[in-house]
């Protein structure tokens, strides 16, 4: 049952997907392509520079806020991403994986929570065992296409801009949880 931002939903399929969104306790999510648009950008001095979106900010502070656990998982390995996991409350920051499935099995031991209970977004065929091995998996609309085939949920936003604030608000949306204007990404 693949869902789209811009497909619409059956009530029985509705119902469906909101079971499957009210059970997730933990979402990660990849970072380039994902969590920014996916370019990689460099200074005159060699310094790696990535730009991420505040909606999705938010939406991972929201997430931690409404008491699910937030996690980034990628390949790659920058200072940046600590920086900007940091500021936005994610313990769970885990770089230079290649193996990001391994990485959701050892969380879910952690947390004490089965696969089923996790959300992941990923956008490339690296992303593709872990996607395939949650509960709730989504990519932006971006994604490659073998990962947009394959996963339950497809973005109408794209990776850095929005697409993991869109997943967010599906979530909480799902799971009851409302917020006023008091939290900051």
């Amino acid at each position: 049952m693949v869902m789209n931002a811009h497909s619409g939903r059956t009530p029985a399929r509705a119902r469906r997907f909101a079971r499957i969104l009210k059970r997730i306790r933990l979402v990660a999510t990849d970072v380039d392509g994902v969590l920014t648009e996916g370019g990689l950008y460099y200074s005159d001095s060699g310094e790696q520079i990535k730009k991420f979106n505040v909606w999705d900010g938010l939406g991972l502070v929201l997430l931690k806020k409404a008491g699910l656990v937030t996690a980034v998982i990628t390949m790659d390995q920058t200072q940046l991403v600590n920086v900007r996991a940091a500021q936005l409350g994610i313990s769970e920051i885990h770089q230079g994986v290649k193996d990001k499935l391994a990485v959701l099995k050892e969380l879910a031991s952690k947390y004490g929570i089965r696969l089923e209970e996790i959300a992941y977004m990923g956008d490339d065929v690296t992303d593709l065992p872990a996607l395939q091995a949650v509960g709730f998996s989504a990519a932006p609309a971006n994604g490659r296409d073998p990962v947009r085939e394959k996963v339950l949920y497809v973005c109408k936003a794209k990776g850095g801009e929005g697409a993991v604030r869109e997943v967010a608000d599906l979530i909480l949306a799902a799971q009851g949880v409302k917020f006023d204007e008091g939290a900051h990404s």
